[in-house]
């Protein structure tokens, strides 16, 4: 066999494999990958999306930006060019002797001194620092606990109730021993409006 027979050769079979690998690899694989988890994980594989009567919330996967006093707030995000991006994913990259980190902690702690000044309790860290992905859903039991006082008072409730729903909404460590319990922000505020004589904002 010549040279030039040779290549022919060779590019022949190495085009039938790029053909085959990219069938495999790039079409029936992921047809088959995403069929099992369509049919399996539907709830997962679509986003883990919160919907009621139609609409749509959002995710319990993606965290959102509450502001309103009658709501749960969640962790600051750090994403641009707006918080929670969820196609930009990251942090504030600020270290601990950073003067812009002390002066966005004490901002926060304004406010949330603001919004609920008869609140005597520590403020906990993860309300008043960025989450490394800019998109945590959760907060901290202690998060959830201190905001108690400023959400019942607003929306009329006692703080038993929103305790309670606290304790609900509460979610325990991933397989039992990772991570610590967590609230998630987004299914918490959704109850909320969901109780006798409340109702959410347009936000909402």
């Amino acid at each position: 066999m010549s040279d030039k027979s040779s290549i022919l050769h060779q590019l022949r079979i190495a085009l039938k494999c790029l053909v085959v690998l990219t069938l495999i690899t790039g079409i029936i694989y992921p047809l088959i990958v995403t069929g099992i988890a369509q049919i399996v994980f539907k709830y997962q594989a679509n986003g883990s999306l919160i919907a009621e009567n139609g609409k749509r919330f959002g995710s319990e996967l993606i965290g959102q930006p509450f502001s309103d006093p009658k709501y749960f707030w969640g962790r600051l995000s750090a994403t641009t060019p707006y918080p929670y991006n969820a196609s930009a994913s990251s942090g504030s990259n600020y270290g601990p002797l950073n003067p812009e980190l002390d002066e966005e902690v004490r901002a926060r702690i304004k406010v949330l001194k603001t919004v609920d000044p008869d609140n005597m309790k520590p403020i906990p860290v993860d309300l008043v620092t960025h989450s490394a992905s800019g998109l945590d859903p959760h907060i901290s039991i202690a998060a959830a606990t201190y905001q108690v006082h400023r959400v019942a008072f607003v929306r009329g409730l006692s703080e038993e109730i929103v305790n309670a729903l606290v304790t609900r909404y509460t979610e325990g460590r991933q397989f039992g021993f990772l991570g610590e319990p967590r609230v998630n922000v987004l299914k918490l505020n959704l109850a909320l409006d969901q109780l006798p004589g409340q109702t959410g904002s347009s936000k909402m």
